[in-house]
């Protein structure tokens, strides 16, 4: 286990740096006791760079890449701001079909083509979660959850798409949001669906040092 960059004083929460804009993630942590600041990319720097898929890359490996990828541009991002020192956290989600990816939709006709394809079938939901103390070693997770949707009709489908909801969002739907009535099964952690795995959060944050409030042991 790392060595802790800093100790929260008494009475605070420990702290740590999100590299996300997913205002998911932060409440999350914030159910699980962990202040964080968020370290977001600079206009100068190309994000979707980051996500773009390799030919022949899997689900798993591209998932796990992409959030080592995040990680390392926010520690140069930490290192250059001249932060005070505490862990940083990224992580990454993605939606497969099969061997098929899933990424946010680019339109509406990209989220109507992904909702028909989750349609009554169920679909992989993976997701990466990677933390390292500046300067030490990277840790790093991954969450794998199986979702099955009800046959969607395309009514349903065209009121959801309209709402808004599936834009920004890996395979076009938040399972925290109105989509939630369509999941007829869930095996695995629902808060990797949502964006952020807590058991195997907590793991690699205990790896650097921060241990949640409740931790299962």
């Amino acid at each position: 286990m790392d060595t802790p960059t800093t100790a929260p004083k008494s009475g605070q929460p420990p702290m740590l740096y999100l590299a996300s804009q997913s205002p998911r993630r932060r409440e999350l942590l914030a159910q699980w006791g962990v202040a964080c600041q968020t370290l977001l990319a600079d206009a100068s720097e190309d994000a979707e760079a980051l996500e773009q898929v390799r030919r022949g890359e899997s689900p798993t490996a591209y998932v796990q890449r992409v959030t080592r990828n995040k990680l390392h541009a926010a520690l140069v991002r930490w290192a250059a701001r001249g932060l005070s020192a505490a862990p940083v956290l990224c992580a990454d989600t993605t939606v497969a079909l099969g061997s098929q990816l899933l990424g946010k939709p680019v339109d509406a006709d990209h989220a109507r083509a992904m909702l028909q394809a989750l349609s009554g079938r169920t679909h992989r939901v993976l997701t990466s979660v990677a933390v390292a103390n500046p300067g030490g070693p990277v840790h790093q997770a991954l969450a794998v959850a199986r979702v099955r949707f009800a046959t969607l009709g395309e009514a349903a489908i065209a009121r959801y798409v309209a709402s808004g909801e599936p834009f920004g969002k890996a395979g076009a739907y938040a399972i925290q949001g109105a989509a939630a009535v369509w999941v007829n099964h869930l095996s695995g952690s629902h808060s990797a669906v949502v964006g952020l795995p807590a058991h195997e959060t907590a793991q690699v944050l205990a790896q650097v040092g921060l241990a949640l409030p409740f931790p299962p042991r």
